[in-house]
């Protein structure tokens, strides 16, 4: 035996650890926050085995019901397993699904400890007690099932300031409001990256220990990068902006290198490659989707996040994403997202178009 890498494979660092050290930062903390953390991870790990032997388990086909996508059974699966995670934790008091067309509110003695509620309330009787809201796309992505790309889930966390008087209010913040973001990659790894609002992480499941591993500490996307990511069967019905950015990426007038093309299709894939390597990562509006396609609350806003807290930008066309106020759950944003001066680049055209216009 190998006692000096037995040694190491003790010192690992696990997102447990990670999220106890995190809230060391807050005395004042119950760590409620750490314990909805823990169960997400563990909807994250019961996922990744599901995918891993979807196949073998004849998960893969049509479900019936459907969001106006093709939905697969793995999806249902998936969306279950995490409202089960998320509401077992006993921190939640509303979820946001984009399985489900309905916000889930909580049943109200599900929403934590109450006995230890009623020690707070008598310590501090005008201490109105919090909860948290959880929006998430439980399997994104899951068109790619069948030919094996990586797929993934998304969430994004937010405080409720009362718990016993949850509105639907409660959940339509800002994205400037997030507490904590991330999303869990499945595919020839699984990577779970995660934002507490203090720089951001990356963690990789090792099946051996049934546990996520530092493996990508304080992520950190390049200034600029050599990658667009951008679903050109669009391009027609692209407005000028977007089209001349693209230009822009493939034929250079500053006699810089042109930027490579990669589009996998899978949000989740897109953005950790991005992240990572640097490039932008577009989904514009269009003629087609006025509106943009990807929603706000647990697509748009989770990674508007990430890559802020990575040194990024995110933009929507008009304004900061993160600063977009939805008005439904379901709501759809374009987005322009990735390295801060690649961003820049196309906020300057949008800027020049609203002052041509």
């Amino acid at each position: 035996m190998d006692h000096a890498a037995e040694a190491q494979r003790t010192d690992l660092m696990t997102i447990t650890r990670h999220v106890l050290n995190e809230q060391g930062r807050h005395p004042e903390s119950r760590g409620d926050f750490t314990i909805l953390l823990s169960h997400i991870v563990l909807g994250c790990k019961f996922v990744a085995s599901a995918v891993n032997k979807a196949g073998l388990a004849k998960l893969i086909g049509l479900a019936g019901d459907t969001n106006g996508e093709e939905q697969k059974k793995l999806d249902v699966l998936s969306n279950e397993v995490f409202v089960k995670a998320l509401v077992s934790s006993g921190r939640t008091c509303v979820l946001v699904s984009e399985e489900n067309e309905e916000a889930i509110i909580v049943d109200a003695p599900l929403r934590g400890n109450h006995e230890f509620d009623k020690i707070m309330v008598t310590v501090s009787s005008h201490q109105k007690l919090h909860g948290y809201c959880v929006c998430f796309d439980p399997l994104d992505g899951s068109s790619n099932i069948d030919c094996g790309v990586s797929i993934g889930t998304i969430f994004g966390i937010y405080m409720i300031k009362d718990k016993d008087n949850v509105t639907l209010d409660d959940v339509l913040q800002p994205g400037t409001d997030m507490l904590a973001a991330g999303y869990c990659m499945y595919g020839s790894s699984c990577t779970l990256v995660l934002s507490t609002g203090n720089g951001v992480n990356g963690f990789t499941l090792d099946p051996s220990l049934g546990e996520f591993i530092l493996t990508h500490p304080n992520i950190k996307i390049p200034n600029i990068g050599k990658i667009y990511s951008v679903n050109e069967g669009n391009a027609k019905n692209w407005d000028a902006p977007t089209a001349k950015f693209v230009e822009k990426c493939k034929f250079p007038q500053d006699g810089s290198p042109s930027k490579s093309l990669r589009y996998i299709g899978s949000m989740v894939a897109d953005v950790h490659r991005t992240l990572l390597y640097g490039g932008i990562f577009l989904y514009p509006a269009d003629q087609k989707s006025p509106n943009g396609k990807l929603r706000v609350l647990y697509e748009v806003f989770p990674m508007s996040f990430l890559m802020e807290q990575a040194g990024g930008q995110a933009f929507t066309g008009k304004q900061r994403a993160l600063e977009l106020v939805p008005r439904k759950i379901h709501d759809r944003s374009p987005i322009f997202l990735g390295s801060y001066d690649d961003v820049e680049d196309i906020k300057a055209l949008y800027a020049s178009e609203s002052i041509i216009g």
